[in-house]
């Protein structure tokens, strides 16, 4: 299993794990399969009332979609498969509150998750950026989940700077992305306080206020993702010239702000 999943039914928290720290907690197609399996069986599961979303290791929360997962796509323009699209809770139809607990690296696809979270918890070590411009990909799906989190001059800037810079925890604290900092190693523990007051609370209203919360900006989401498909398919380089750009990186040579 490339997921952990423990769930405390006399709290009512379940802390799910992505579990592939050698590979930086990079979502392959059996990650993906998971996490969608284990958002709708939460659906069904009266005793787990909040969720804690966190990555293994101390280097990274997850760096979106693995590079070697093999993607096959239709020969259309007019059609694209992305499986990140289905690993979010509300993609699944789950409007049980989640948290995220960040640390280290949270880049590119792993938007796609803290955008369906309810709020994030981030210790000190935590970094966010998105690598798709410096690649050849049009950042879509991604931009669009974050302008819903953060100003918008913070999230065209993290998106349009590539690789070159990082957000720091202490900055993305101060714009709103992050909304507890915590010290190293702690920020699954601050999010599963946080997680055993919402599971305390009854479920029906916070089931409720989440869904809510998520209607206030649906619409616009609907809209940006409705768009995006055209965009990374008018923008984007082919594959292959995306992979050249990929080879070629130089460790380090950014700058964290």
């Amino acid at each position: 299993m490339s997921l952990r999943v423990g769930a405390d039914k006399d709290s009512g928290v379940a802390v799910v794990t992505l579990d592939r720290p050698h590979r930086l907690n990079a979502i392959d197609l059996r990650t993906a399969d998971e996490l969608a399996a284990v958002w709708r069986e939460f659906r069904f599961d009266d005793t787990v009332r909040a969720v804690v979303l966190t990555g293994a290791g101390e280097r990274a929360f997850c760096t979106g979609i693995d590079r070697d997962a093999a993607v096959r796509q239709p020969g259309s323009p007019y059609m694209q498969d992305d499986p990140l699209l289905r690993i979010g809770p509300k993609a699944n139809d789950l409007w049980k509150p989640v948290i995220a607990a960040v640390s280290g690296m949270a880049c590119g696809g792993a938007f796609y998750l803290l955008g369906e979270a309810e709020f994030v918890v981030a210790d000190t070590t935590a970094v966010f950026f998105d690598p798709h411009t410096a690649y050849g990909m049009v950042s879509a799906y991604e931009s669009v989940l974050m302008a819903a989190r953060m100003p918008y001059g913070e999230v065209a800037r993290m998106m349009l700077m590539g690789t070159a810079e990082r957000l720091s925890a202490e900055r993305a604290h101060a714009v709103g992305l992050v909304s507890e900092l915590t010290a190293p190693g702690e920020a699954v523990a601050a999010a599963t306080r946080c997680a055993r007051i919402l599971a305390g609370y009854p479920p029906n209203a916070v089931q409720g206020t989440v869904r809510a919360l998520w209607t206030a900006q649906e619409a616009a989401r609907a809209q940006g993702f409705a768009q995006a498909p055209a965009l990374i398919a008018l923008g984007s380089l082919p594959p292959s010239e995306q992979a050249e750009l990929f080879a070629a990186r130089q460790p380090g040579g950014f700058r964290v702000r």
